[in-house]
């Protein structure tokens, strides 16, 4: 089913491509011309508990001489919302881009990804050529949770990993429609506490709550399937829905620093992101940490992921290896500097295409 009208801005126009392996809701602006190259096509993949709806704003704000598109991950959205297999790590959904390209005709593009979606545009250039690679307040290339800044695994079981670590109230009041900010685990009241940073407002706020609320939590979607471990905090990563397939076991984008053709890489991100960072408000090992979650057994055993200075290090070697990579730190922005930030964001996003 398509966005409901009143979610589209003025400009806006969605449709439903029917792929290979899935039906994907795809927004472009209107008069875009649909047979523009791939030096001259924006594709923007949105994050997790969201949609391309997310990025209305900054599509309208990018030159006319682009051609830019937002799609719908699987389970978002208005794409159809067949189960993710979590042991491909991010691939499902990089497979439905390849197979969304190949029945547009396109051949590549520059690609930008949001949290998630930054993982999901890494994974997908690992597989496929791409013109430039814009990661805003992406997800660590060595997954969500469970690593050392080596990223090596903390366990053989990604303890306190993937779907155990979803919020049952939150998961509900998703079910629900919950616009309401009347709990803290509403989705308004998440996005407002962990989206964005303190300060922010915007009169679009209920087409982002809109947005968060079409996540699927059918079986295979948000937020996956969870088994016990033995290791604290007794719980580990499934093999099936969102949550999982950032587990470590499954998800490691590492191997960009070894790719022959490189493309130019602009990581964005925001010194007050509460869900990306080196102390993550949605890392179990800070939160047990912080006292937050009992039984905490110590850093040696279950520290907190440095998700931030992981990120740097492997664009870091991605540098040293011959690709040019731009980073923006913004200070006092937290996870959505498109949102808090669009002038200074697709400033330098054109910039970083013009560059490429």
């Amino acid at each position: 089913m398509s966005a409901p009208d009143t979610t589209l801005f003025e400009g806006i126009t969605s449709r439903i491509v029917t792929t290979s392996r899935l039906a994907m809701q795809v927004f472009e602006r209107v008069d875009d011309d649909p047979a523009a190259g791939p030096r001259k096509t924006v594709v923007l993949v949105h994050g997790n508990v969201s949609s391309a709806l997310f990025w209305q704003e900054i599509m309208l704000a990018l030159p006319r001489d682009l051609r830019v598109m937002a799609l719908d991950l699987r389970g978002f959205g208005g794409s159809g919302s067949q189960p993710v297999d979590a042991t491909r790590g991010l691939r499902d959904y990089s497979d439905d881009i390849a197979a969304l390209f190949d029945e547009l005709g396109m051949v590549s593009a520059h690609l930008v990804g949001w949290s998630m979606g930054g993982g999901v545009v890494m994974q997908y250039a690992l597989e496929h050529p791409v013109v430039s690679l814009t990661l805003q307040a992406p997800v660590s290339p060595y997954g969500f949770g469970g690593t050392r800044r080596d990223g090596s695994r903390l366990t053989d079981d990604d303890a306190g990993c993937g779907g155990g670590g979803a919020n049952p109230d939150f998961v509900q009041r998703l079910q629900d429609d919950d616009t309401s900010a009347d709990a803290q685990t509403s989705p308004r009241s998440v996005f407002r506490s962990s989206y964005v940073s303190a300060g922010y407002t915007s009169p679009h706020e209920d087409v982002w709550v809109a947005s968060m609320l079409t996540t699927s939590t059918a079986a295979g979607n948000y937020p996956g399937d969870d088994v016990a471990s033995e290791n604290w905090p007794g719980f580990a990563a499934g093999e099936n829905g969102v949550l999982n397939t950032m587990a470590p076991q499954y998800f490691n984008a590492a191997g960009l620093v070894d790719l022959d053709e490189k493309p130019p890489v602009l990581w964005v991100h925001g010194t007050a992101d509460a869900i990306v960072s080196d102390a993550s408000f949605f890392d179990l090992n800070h939160l047990g940490a912080l006292g937050i979650i009992p039984g905490w057994p110590g850093a040696e055993v279950a520290p907190a992921q440095e998700m931030v200075s992981q990120t740097r290090d492997v664009l870091d070697a991605y540098a040293a290896a011959g690709g040019a990579v731009t980073e923006l730190n913004w200070e006092g922005v937290g996870h959505s500097p498109h949102l808090e930030r669009p002038k200074e964001f697709c400033a330098a996003l054109v910039a970083h295409i013009e560059g490429a």
